[in-house]
């Protein structure tokens, strides 16, 4: 079989071969044990001509290509077994065998928790809620699950630690990110973290400007291609911030400028497309950073959180006192 010359992953990230990432960032995946799907999703867009096919053909159907042998998942992906060779190696697998165990395991402990129910099938207008409701739970569920395996808790705890020590934490993310990033800036406020969440483009190229040595930066963004986010990101790392990036791509713009990395994965259902779905993995991950921040600075995040928590006591002693209707 002959196959086209486009066989490999894009330009701009051309060295996956190895699944480790360079010292200053962290590495880009998770043990080759762990985590095999969404490894797969994550570096789909990276993937080219062949290697894409065949990426493309394991997440259609996992179980089968946890099954096939690799002759036949080259005659299913219209490519070859050096191709499969090649992908395997491009999520740091020595072999085939090794690819096939990590599917299998991944795609059994799916079933057992309960993952795969609906996932993947398109919501239809004459589906009841009951129905509708198992699938986008089981799809969450994977989401988070899959979220978990791709998190490094070293950048974690490296961004809380600068998080915690920083003068000043500028949020950006724009769209269905700045919602998150405004979660984030409510709860650094509630324990004394002098935070700020900027969703208009000038305001916050002006506060990333103020920047300086120390100051923490957090960049949101799903895809990590969002040009006004990354602006503002470059801005406040030229001015001496430590750069944060949130992104479901460990290899995107935006992940290339931060100096720390947190990666969430996503799992895409009907009406709510993967930058919409990125939302609650992102909520997670955010949440545990928080926490991490609260653990570091325990004694000013409870006397902060006592004080924020007793002046708004008086407002919700007085709805709860009051009369019923």
């Amino acid at each position: 079989m002959v196959e086209p010359q486009a066989d490999g992953i894009a330009a701009r990230t051309a060295v996956v071969d190895s699944p480790a990432r360079d010292q200053a960032h962290g590495p880009l995946l998770t043990n080759a044990s762990d985590g095999v799907l969404v490894r797969v999703r994550t570096l789909l867009p990276e993937f080219t001509g062949a290697l894409q096919r065949v990426a493309e053909q394991v997440l259609e159907d996992p179980a089968a290509a946890s099954r096939a042998t690799i002759v036949e998942l080259a005659e299913r992906s219209g490519t070859s077994p050096a191709t499969i060779t090649r992908f395997c190696r491009a999520l740091g697998f020595d072999g085939y065998a090794d690819l096939r165990l990590g599917i299998a395991a991944e795609t059994g402990r799916a079933r057992s928790a309960g993952w795969t129910v609906d996932i993947g099938r398109e919501i239809q207008p004459s589906d009841p809620l009951e129905r509708v409701l198992g699938q986008i739970m089981a799809a969450d569920t994977r989401a988070m699950h899959d979220t978990a395996s791709l998190l490094d808790l070293t950048e974690v705890d490296r961004a809380a630690a600068a998080i915690a020590a920083a003068q000043r934490v500028n949020i950006f993310g724009a769209s269905g990110s700045a919602l998150v990033g405004e979660e984030m800036q409510f709860s650094l406020h509630r324990i004394g973290v002098p935070a700020w969440a900027w969703t208009d483009v000038h305001n916050g190229l002006a506060s990333a400007a103020l920047s300086r040595q120390g100051d923490v930066a957090l960049g949101i963004s799903h895809s990590g291609e969002t040009g006004e986010t990354i602006e503002l990101l470059a801005e406040a790392s030229s001015r001496g911030a430590t750069t944060i990036a949130l992104t479901s791509f460990p290899q995107s713009p935006l992940a290339e400028l931060a100096d720390i990395v947190l990666v969430t994965a996503t799992q895409a259902t009907t009406f709510r497309p993967d930058a919409l779905s990125a939302r609650h993995p992102q909520l997670v991950v955010l949440d545990l950073l928080y926490v991490a921040v609260a653990q570091r600075t325990h004694e000013r995040s409870n006397a902060a959180f006592q004080r924020t928590a007793q002046a708004v006591h008086g407002h919700k002693a007085a709805k709860d006192g009051a009369a019923p209707l």
